[in-house]
């Protein structure tokens, strides 16, 4: 388990506020995870709390996929429709676990990172609707981050980050992105990482200093 629970991660400014009722009352039955704080002030630490129970068996995929929603759309009026139909299109959560089955290993590497990015924007293995490389990013992020080890790590890719982001970081600046750009990514977040002696993730939140 991380040793995440408890603990605002260095470089993690402040929580998302999320309107809880709301969302709970918009979703499917049974994918609300336990746990999630009822005050709706979500930091990255509940998160993978989620992923936690979800790796020891105790959350279903689509309780984690809920998890990860929640905390990205925040506030946005229409996040929770948007994870309805997510998670409607995967009811049983067997596309989710499939994309995921590489990451949920005690130490993924960079052929199963890519392999579950490849997966989730596969329209014949596990893509699901309104889970862009935005959101795919994040919850292989959740789902495969190994705190306290290093080296590459799956890290958040959407189009605020890219758009921060260095030309040696070797991403482009669309939306669309291949899994080699976002491993080639990981790859220069993991060396800026060794060089400043910090956490990977931390590379990834100060790329984006106001957000």
């Amino acid at each position: 388990m991380q040793a995440t629970q408890g603990v605002v991660l260095p470089g993690e400014r402040t929580p998302v506020t999320v309107h809880t009722d709301r969302w709970r009352a918009g979703l499917p039955p049974g994918a609300w995870p336990a746990g999630l704080p009822a005050n709706g002030q979500l930091w990255r630490r509940d998160v993978f709390a989620v992923a936690d129970a979800y790796r020891a068996g105790s959350a279903s995929p689509r309780q984690l996929l809920t998890a990860v929603l929640v905390w990205a759309y925040g506030p946005i009026g229409y996040g929770p429709w948007r994870a309805a139909r997510s998670l409607d299109a995967d009811p049983d959560g067997n596309r989710l676990a499939y994309a995921l089955e590489g990451v949920a290993t005690p130490a993924p590497d960079e052929a199963a990172l890519g392999t579950a990015y490849r997966r989730f924007r596969d329209p014949d293995h596990a893509r699901l609707p309104w889970l862009g490389p935005g959101l795919c990013t994040k919850v292989l992020y959740f789902a495969g981050y190994r705190r306290g080890v290093g080296g590459v790590q799956p890290l958040i890719l959407d189009r605020v980050v890219a758009s921060h982001l260095p030309a040696e970081a070797g991403v482009g600046r669309g939306n669309g992105w291949s899994s080699e750009e976002w491993l080639a990514y990981l790859r220069w977040a993991a060396e800026q990482a060794r060089v400043r002696e910090v956490e990977p993730d931390a590379v990834e939140m100060a790329v984006v200093p106001d957000r």
